[in-house]
């Protein structure tokens, strides 16, 4: 593992934090350039982003909660805000739940999620390195390009996590953008996309098994997929047009 990634003087910089913060420029400048591609940008729109952000950072930290408590030997406040841990899908339902939020409170009429969708997808592929530097990789395997980090070769879950992501990237923005119809579709196909990804990639992860043998994320992402997968039959069944004209005289 390497906890630090280098030192600027006699300061480490921290290889989860750094990849993470890469990730988020990274998607925030996919995010600015598809919005002035889609004629978007404005001043309300970023602050959607901001709220989308700020609301995703706080869920992603808070969701971890759990984890730390159960995991510290004297549970710290100071702790836990520091070094208490993130949790992913924590960090997406709060971004997905501060956008929605932040836009009701502007009033901002848009679907925003085709902006959202790459630019997620290309931020969760560079900051699943910082999670790959740091964490234990996955569970055991004989498998040849399994990685060693305590001396056990194990599944390199995070990197299959960040090639998945980085194919979404590319799908979404070389297929998604000019082929989905229904405005603000391109975020939902990328989460369930991502749900079903998730829900067979704990498998390897290695996390604590806690009912039926599954693990918390893939007890959530049981109902989440569900939800979607609803959502899209609906869709087929009443036809595009139906959903096309929910957002009938917008923008």
């Amino acid at each position: 593992m390497r906890p630090v990634l280098f030192w600027v003087w006699s300061s480490p910089v921290p290889t989860h934090d750094f990849f993470v913060l890469l990730g988020a420029l990274a998607g925030v400048a996919v995010f600015v350039h598809e919005a002035r591609r889609r004629h978007m940008l404005d001043e309300r729109l970023l602050w959607v982003l901001g709220g989308s952000l700020v609301c995703g950072a706080v869920a992603a930290r808070l969701s971890a909660l759990w984890r730390y408590t159960a995991l510290a030997p004297d549970p710290s406040l100071v702790e836990f805000v520091t070094r208490g841990g993130r949790s992913i899908l924590g960090g997406l339902a709060g971004a997905y739940a501060g956008a929605l939020v932040t836009k009701r409170l502007l009033g901002y009429p848009r679907p925003t999620g085709d902006v959202f969708a790459p630019a997620v997808a290309l931020a969760m592929a560079i900051g699943r390195w910082g999670c790959f530097f740091t964490e234990l990789p996955g569970t055991p395997t004989t498998l040849p390009w399994a990685v060693r980090f305590d001396g056990v070769p194990r599944h390199p879950s995070f990197l299959y996590e960040s090639a998945f992501q980085a194919a979404m990237f590319c799908g979404l923005w070389w297929w998604g953008r000019p082929h989905v119809r229904v405005p603000g579709d391109l975020f939902k196909i990328y989460l369930l996309a991502y749900a079903i990804f998730r829900f067979l990639v704990e498998f390897v992860r290695g996390n604590d098994v806690v009912w039926a043998g599954l693990t918390r994320p893939q007890l959530f992402l049981i109902p989440a997929t569900a939800a979607l997968a609803v959502y899209f039959a609906s869709r087929r069944v009443r036809g595009d047009d139906a959903a096309l004209a929910l957002h009938a005289g917008q923008p």
